[in-house]
């Protein structure tokens, strides 16, 4: 026999045994899954499992998805490529002579290889093995260059070709191609605000970032150039093919990804990096991230058809629209839980749960659906750097050498002012949404 009960009381119900869930320390996609199925069963009986079934065929079998592993691919073929170290070596020598230069270049560089990778975990673990020690060995404060890596290495969950933009598209029925359009100007504020930080930092506490250009070191200006045009002409290749043929209506994301992944093949066999156990290695992780976000795309599915079919979709639109402060008030609110979500959950599963039930609401609120996108998307880069669910801390900890020192404390000292940055980009893109809209009107 089918339980009947309230709205309200599944509501309550289905997000405390999730909350209770997560706090027994198991891999997200157990208690989602796991309260979704028995809550359904439950309230619904067998008839649950279609429920879950057919709203679970229509994200997985979206077009759009398939661009997911094609962009995991592209991202882990380029690390292999190299051309990380050689960007950073054509940029050090441009920046290495002024104060936070070596800071800079690590922003500069999360930033051009999050137009490329779209893979936190890459980007930090790059940067941390090529700019940390070089920042170490000159002193920088620890807090300083440990804090310009995460957050120069974040980037790459937002700019183009990020993964959380193609699966938030299909969860949200927004556009992919209009999502990306949508994040290349947020994400190269947040990266202007970075470098803007460090140059202030450094320059009223000069001991926290010296110069690290070598005394007697003199690289003429025709072959700093030159190096620069060499190692940037590959990855502008890269940017032109994937991009520009979204922008341009010439292919779809999912079209974009395969030839960005022929791409950054055919640029690692240039450089002389492939071979059978980068192709094997590079396919394993794609199928591992793959299957992790189809596995947490599942659970949470079950979870969130149970939930909107017990009316607690009803009984969440209800309470955001009768907040105090219309729909600012009920926008800030969204804005804090997002964020508290961000420091205890998986990015994936704030998508999969919250923006089902969010996305209704939104317009009639009278929000834009995309500006709002956006707007999440930009806070959940904090849930990077926020304790203790933060994934870039622990991605620089694992990958920094034991001899350079580096401990827990010193990276979240490290991370805070490049919270308040992104906190500050927020309100930038409130006052000025046109910052998000602008690009993707051109298309």
């Amino acid at each position: 026999m089918n339980i009947a009960v309230s709205p309200e009381v599944v509501t309550f119900g289905m997000f405390t045994a999730l909350l209770l869930g997560i706090l027994t320390g198991f891999p997200l996609a157990l208690p989602i899954g796991g309260v979704g199925v028995i809550t359904g069963y439950l309230l619904f009986g067998p008839n649950s499992f279609n429920l879950i079934y057919s709203r679970l065929y229509a994200i997985l079998t979206d077009y759009g998805f398939m661009a997911v592993p094609l962009f995991v691919f592209m991202g882990n073929m380029l690390e292999q490529s190299g051309i990380a170290e050689k960007m950073y070596d054509a940029i050090y020598v441009w920046f290495g002579k002024f104060r936070g230069g070596l800071a800079i270049t690590s922003i500069l560089i999360g930033t051009i290889m999050a137009t490329c990778v779209g893979i936190v975990a890459a980007s930090i673990t790059m940067l941390t093995l090529v700019a940390l020690p070089a920042m170490m060995k000159r002193n920088y404060d620890k807090g300083l260059a440990t804090g310009s890596i995460c957050a120069g290495g974040t980037l790459g969950i937002l700019i183009p070709p990020s993964i959380m933009l193609i699966i938030y598209g299909p969860v949200a029925w927004i556009s992919v191609g209009k999502l990306f359009m949508a994040a290349f100007m947020p994400g190269f504020l947040l990266s202007g605000l970075y470098i803007l930080y460090v140059i202030v930092r450094s320059y009223l506490q000069p001991a926290v970032a010296p110069s690290a250009v070598d005394e007697g070191q003199v690289i003429p200006f025709g072959q700093k150039t030159k190096m620069l045009l060499v190692t940037m002409a590959p990855t502008a290749l890269l940017i032109l093919s994937v991009m520009g043929a979204i922008y341009f209506g010439f292919a779809s994301p999912t079209e974009a990804a395969a030839v960005g992944s022929l791409i950054a093949t055919l640029l690692t066999i240039a450089y002389g990096r492939f071979s059978w156990k980068v192709l094997k290695d590079v396919s394993i992780d794609t199928i591992k991230l793959t299957g992790m976000v189809l596995l947490v795309a599942g659970c949470s599915t079950a979870f969130v058809s149970i939930f909107l079919s017990a009316g607690g979709g009803d009984v969440v639109k209800n309470f955001i629209l009768s907040i105090p402060g219309g729909r600012w008030g009920a926008f800030t609110l969204i804005m804090i839980v997002c964020f508290i979500l961000g420091m205890f959950i998986d990015w994936i599963g704030i998508i999969y749960i919250m923006v089902p039930i969010l996305a209704p609401i939104i317009p009639k609120l009278g929000f834009d659906p995309l500006w709002f996108a956006m707007m999440v998307i930009v806070n959940l880069q904090m849930s990077f750097l926020t304790p203790p669910f933060a994934y870039s801390i622990f991605f620089l900890k694992g990958a920094a050498a034991p001899e350079l020192g580096i401990n827990t404390n010193d990276i979240i000292k490290g991370v805070i002012p490049f919270i308040i940055l992104i906190a500050i980009g927020l309100l930038l893109m409130v006052f000025f949404p046109q910052i998000i809209l602008w690009l993707p009107s051109t298309m």
